[in-house]
């Protein structure tokens, strides 16, 4: 079954808003054994509109609209559409008490626009929206389907939970059911080859590598009748990748990184203290958009300057003079000297050259130093980064974790 997203609004055309809606459907439809062919966006025209619907409906079995089913004049999906599909526009009843008894609750006049939004294509069923005005709706027709969505994603994303993905479960009979394997400190092209093998014989399940910034992440997805089915189908291909990846693995609940080095700290029940230069207090920022971190995270410090680096943290004058701010030495002066401040289990350091200016031959762009010190003692780990500033110091906290992660296992 082929699906084409339409999203509607000029808005997303002028990049005043990204198309979140879309990427959101995509990721939700293989649930229910669907698959997302083509992207389109088109803004608050009827004729166009008119054209992008009718070549998304030649050349997919689903059109899935998003937005355009609002009050305003330039709110014209449903009428475009009905009319492409000669259907006429009709007031549904359940919609429209809906509309008053909202206005009502809310001690507002409804405006006679309002009620446009209660019109729906005759014979479609209505989606009913329990978080916004304008109901969606899903029109059957000469073997196809079309589902018109709302634009906010409050409304969109509830709507498709309730109504879209039951409706897909119950015409396939069939859903994907998938694993994500995610994967740190091995490139993509180091850890396909590692596994080509499972990936040349795949059948069912099948397997889909990508990479973001600093890590890669495996899709592992099977097509199956049932939940329990499809776990049983992925296990010998997760446990076989698992093994030969190793510690690289950080997890196959598509955990972020930073949420499992939290978790891990919280299980052991373990403080820990950041010490941070060049990400300027990025890691423990990361660190606490975790619910429920509070029982691991205690405190964090961005010691920029050499001075904040000896008053704060108790790194010597002489290890930043012999050695510089940006080295193994007071990367672990400054775990070390975190640790005891904060009296934490754990700190950890970072300190590097983020760029684009600063670095030298020695020492050039991209250097890093990170140290964590326990009670069992210090060590360090360099990197050597590519990239932007940006990227420097986000893939930095990325081995951050990682090294939280390796020690506490």
């Amino acid at each position: 079954m082929m699906v084409e997203i339409l999203a509607v609004g000029t808005e997303l055309l002028m990049g005043q808003i990204s198309n979140t809606n879309a990427q959101y459907i995509s990721a939700r439809l293989p649930e229910v054994g669907v698959g997302v062919y083509y992207h389109s966006v088109v803004g608050d025209n009827p004729d166009r509109l008119k054209a992008s619907f009718k070549l998304a409906l030649e050349r997919a079995d689903v059109v899935i609209t998003t937005g355009g089913l609002g009050p305003t004049k330039d709110d014209l999906t449903k009428e475009t559409i009905a009319s492409e599909l000669g259907l006429e526009m009709a007031l549904d009843k359940p919609s429209y008490d809906s509309l008053i008894e909202h206005f009502s609750k809310s001690n507002r006049p409804m405006t006679q626009n309002n009620v446009k939004q209660a019109y729906l294509p005759e014979g479609s069923t209505v989606l009913t929206n329990r978080n916004g005005t304008a109901p969606g709706c899903l029109v059957e027709t000469n073997g196809k389907v079309v589902i018109m969505l709302p634009g906010p994603p409050s409304e969109m994303k509830p709507m498709f939970s309730e109504w879209v993905i039951p409706y897909f479960m119950k015409k396939n009979g069939y859903l994907l059911v998938s694993k994500f394997i995610r994967i740190f400190g091995i490139g993509e092209s180091a850890m396909e080859e590692m596994i080509m093998d499972i990936i040349d014989n795949q059948t069912n399940p099948t397997i889909a590598p990508y990479a973001k910034e600093g890590e890669v992440t495996l899709r592992v997805t099977a097509m199956c009748k049932s939940n329990e089915e499809g776990l049983k189908l992925l296990e010998p291909t997760v446990n076989e990748i698992m093994k030969r990846l190793g510690s690289a693995v950080y997890s196959t609940d598509n955990e972020e990184l930073h949420e499992v080095a939290a978790r891990l700290l919280i299980e052991q029940n373990k403080t820990i203290a950041f010490a941070e230069s060049c990400t300027g207090g990025l890691a423990a920022a990361k660190f606490a958009s975790i619910p429920g971190v509070s029982a691991c995270l205690d405190r964090g410090y961005v010691t920029y300057s050499n001075r904040a680096k000896m008053e704060e943290l108790g790194v010597s004058e002489e290890t930043l003079r012999t050695h510089g701010a940006v080295s193994s030495q007071t990367a672990l002066e400054m775990a070390e000297g975190a640790r005891k401040a904060a009296g934490t289990d754990i700190a950890v350091s970072v300190t590097g050259i983020a760029g684009p200016d600063g670095g030298t031959e020695d020492k050039p762009v991209g250097t890093v130093f990170i140290a964590i010190s326990d009670k069992n003692g210090s060590e360090f780990k360099q990197i050597k980064l590519r990239g932007n500033r940006e990227k420097i110091r986000n893939v930095s906290t990325l081995h951050i974790y990682d090294i939280i992660r390796r020690k506490i296992m």
